[in-house]
């Protein structure tokens, strides 16, 4: 009989064993439960911030297209233009960095000039003399190099904009205000030159001949330029050649002048980076800025990445050129834009 009652004790003992819950499901008891799906509906987990990051960095910059944004009075994000002739010329093919249906574009899609090509005649200087800057330039790019132009038919480019001009030497002289001041009204801007960028090229604005966002639509080298039918090296936009880093203290890098006199600056301050939405009619800004050597609150233009890119209007008087042209080129449109006491001339022929 005791025999018996030590079986069943031993028994019993081991039923217990079997019906305890393991250590490890004790230790969980109060901890929140991660419930998994189990439909065909399963949402994926977040991404963690570093993928978001990556994700972001390898989407392609988008940016609005600014075809047809002319202005009569000067408004922000378009252009007070003096003429709105429209042709044919330029760019005749659109490619996958275009969107026209939704109206915007893809820069980091878009090909560009094949080439590097020197100018080792490259000429600028820029100096003050009392209350006058002058720049004297021939439009060659003094710090950077140039695509091949005219365009080879080899070239990526060619399928969508053969332009068959030859970059040439072309005398820009200008004198500008030291201290330019605002005007009461604003000025249209021509289809020529409306300033000079510190390479010594000079700054056109953003429309092509067909009135068409031309930084958009036009094929540029991978220094933001290109020719015109003269041979006048130019940029539409801020050239990705040239230093747009913002000094020590967070000053925006001063790229060109334009031609009333009032600085192009880069859009990088350091802490922000501005937009057109930021500015005025004319695309620019009164703020802190290193002018010659010192610190001083003015107005200035900005060079942004979207149109108009560096100006809309000019706030103060702009100047006439004082170059002179060469013989051959008599009848040209002039190199320094609109004449003396005339409206300006019929923009450049660019087929």
């Amino acid at each position: 009989m005791p025999h018996i009652r030590w079986v069943l004790f031993v028994v019993l003992v081991g039923l217990l064993v079997n019906c305890a819950p393991p250590p490890q499901a004790a230790d969980m008891r109060g901890a929140s439960a991660t419930v998994v799906p189990t439909s065909a509906s399963t949402t994926a987990a977040p991404l963690a911030p570093t993928a978001v990051a990556d994700a972001t960095a390898a989407a392609p910059q988008v940016l609005p297209l600014g075809d047809g944004k002319f202005s009569q009075t000067g408004q922000q994000g378009y252009i007070f233009a003096c003429s709105t002739r429209i042709s044919n010329e330029g760019a005749f093919a659109s490619g996958v960095w275009l969107d026209e249906n939704n109206k915007v574009w893809y820069p980091d899609l878009k090909p560009s000039v094949d080439g590097q090509v020197g100018w080792e005649a490259a000429s600028v200087t820029i100096e003050v003399a009392g209350s006058t800057r002058t720049i004297s330039s021939n439009a060659l790019p003094e710090s950077h190099t140039t695509g091949i132009f005219p365009v080879q038919s080899s070239d990526d480019a060619y399928q969508y904009d053969r332009n068959p001009n030859t970059i040439s030497m072309q005398q820009i002289l200008y004198q500008l205000p030291q201290m330019p001041q605002l005007s009461d009204t604003i000025s249209c801007l021509p289809p020529g030159i409306i300033g000079v960028a510190l390479t010594g090229v000079p700054f056109y604005n953003g429309f092509d001949e067909g009135g068409r966002d031309a930084v958009a639509h036009e094929i540029q080298d991978d220094c933001n330029g290109h020719p015109q039918q003269q041979g006048q090296y130019h940029y539409h936009s801020v050239s990705d050649c040239v230093n747009t880093k913002p000094d020590d203290a967070g000053y925006p890098a001063l790229i060109g002048y334009a031609l009333d006199g009032f600085g192009i600056y880069a859009a990088n301050t350091g802490n922000t980076t501005l937009k057109t939405a930021d500015l005025d009619e004319c695309h620019g800004i009164v703020s802190e800025v290193v002018w010659d050597g010192a610190v001083v609150n003015m107005y200035h233009y900005v060079a942004t990445a979207d149109f108009p890119y560096t100006m809309g209007c000019f706030r103060g008087t702009p100047a006439q050129s004082n170059a002179t042209l060469p013989a051959d080129d008599a009848g040209a449109p002039p190199a320094g834009g609109p004449p003396a006491g005339g409206g300006p001339p019929p923009p450049p022929r660019r087929p």
